[in-house]
């Protein structure tokens, strides 16, 4: 039978095709563009999980060449991580090729890969019956982490079922004390629970200094001291290789709820004189410069410090052209703090509300601009209209809560003159019952 005759086989089969993600465009884009910063350096042990993933991505996005081509190159990884055809890393890219292929109308290489996966699941099943193996757990784990922030429980659920089949897989077991630190990070019943576990985890993964520099972020958030951990911290990050996995923007994050905005951006200008051409490290140091100009009152950002934030931003938005909406909110947000840009920064806002944006994208925008409108502009009744355009989109997220919160702390003072509006509002929305 031909794989086009048996979709009820493809669709039994455990890869990125089945495995429910979210492929609207922003979000692949945006994605592909992290998968990109991880980087493909020899020894990165999720190197076949990013090929996979990256094929999959360039699929949706109608790059069929070079969706092949990542799926090929996910098939070389792996082949030199087991045994050529019978490593069960291989399951997932041989689904991902089988699907490929069918989509593609290539039904007899399809089948070859549907038998390639029966010749697999014949010699090497999985260690629990019934389980998935535990190659194709870790796989989605880390899949998930990437596409679905909020299944991140999931992902941690997934790593623990690899681990409890392959217990001295330490990256598995290090990922899904990860995937729960994110999961669990506004949660601050759980900061105990997750301090005993990274003590754990750094024990058995000493040199990841992402961990390290993700433990440094939740005892900082606990009130702890670590400055000076930090400064050890940041000179081993500075010497290695920079990559999103390197830990370099988990250690930014460090020093700005140590409110040390100012180290936060002398370790960016650090990273970026030894590496001045990585995208990524200019990213973090935009996003380092918004913090010292948005939340430092001691002292006013000089104009010299506003330029280079508005520099950075600026080339950060023409290296990331597809996948900077966020960016392009906070160089606006930067042209309005110069002194001399208000009308800049509304232009900027204008071109963005042109475009045919996603809700989840409008959503952001519409929350930035009226924060944007009230404490630059001082627009007030336009604000809380933008507002409640945030909050009507039926979209749960935090810049709808954070628009349905502000409406109803200006209801709640009873002072503006839109409050009957903003009441009638809030009563005529989705889940009235909870505002």
């Amino acid at each position: 039978m031909s794989a086009a005759q048996s979709p009820s086989r493809l669709e039994s089969l455990q890869c990125h095709f089945t495995w429910n993600l979210d492929a609207s465009r922003s979000k692949l884009i945006r994605v592909r563009d992290e998968l990109v910063d991880i980087g493909t350096d020899e020894g990165n042990v999720w190197l076949g999980h990013i090929y996979n993933l990256q094929g999959f991505i360039h699929y949706h996005l109608g790059f069929m060449e070079e969706a092949r081509d990542f799926f090929s190159r996910a098939t070389e990884t792996f082949h030199q991580l087991g045994d050529a055809d019978e490593a069960p890393c291989l399951l997932v890219n041989y689904g991902n090729l089988a699907w490929l292929h069918h989509h593609l109308g290539e039904d007899t290489e399809s089948q070859a890969y549907l038998s390639k996966l029966d010749t697999l699941m014949e010699q090497s099943p999985p260690p629990i019956q019934d389980e998935l193996h535990p190659e194709v757990c870790a796989e989605k784990a880390w899949t998930l982490m990437k596409f679905n922030k909020d299944k991140k429980l999931q992902a941690a659920d997934y790593f623990q079922r690899a681990v409890r089949m392959k217990p001295d897989m330490v990256p598995w077991q290090t990922s899904r004390l990860l995937a729960l630190v994110g999961a669990y990070k506004h949660n601050t019943d759980q900061d105990a629970d997750m301090l005993e576990e990274m003590r754990m985890a750094r024990e058995e993964d000493p040199d990841n200094r992402y961990l390290a520099a993700v433990d440094l972020l939740l005892r900082a958030k606990r009130g702890e001291q670590v400055q000076d951990e930090a400064h050890e911290l940041e000179e081993k990050i500075l010497m290695n290789p920079v990559s999103s996995y390197s830990g370099i923007k988990t250690l930014m994050r460090v020093y700005r709820d140590l409110e040390c905005y100012d180290e936060a951006v002398d370790l960016a200008e650090k990273a970026l004189k030894k590496h001045p051409d990585v995208r990524y490290l200019k990213r973090c140091a935009a996003l380092c410069y918004r913090w010292r100009i948005t939340f430092f009152r001691e002292s006013r950002p000089g104009q010299s410090m506003i330029s280079r934030a508005i520099s950075l931003h600026e080339e950060v938005i023409s290296l990331y052209p597809h996948s900077c909406l966020r960016k392009e909110v906070d160089l606006a947000n930067m042209y309005a703090k110069s002194g001399q840009g208000l009308m800049r920064a509304e232009q900027v806002y204008q071109e963005m509300m042109e475009r045919d944006l996603e809700p989840a994208d409008k959503q952001m925008l519409y929350n930035s601009y009226a924060k944007y409108l009230n404490f630059d502009r001082r627009e007030y009744q336009k604000s809380i209209k933008y507002h409640m355009k945030a909050a009507d989109i039926p979209l749960q997220s935090f810049y709808q809560e954070n628009s349905i919160n502000t409406l109803k702390k200006i209801r709640d003072r009873g002072r503006d003159r839109m409050c009957r509006e903003i009441r009638e509002f809030l009563e005529n929305l989705p889940g009235s019952e909870s505002v």
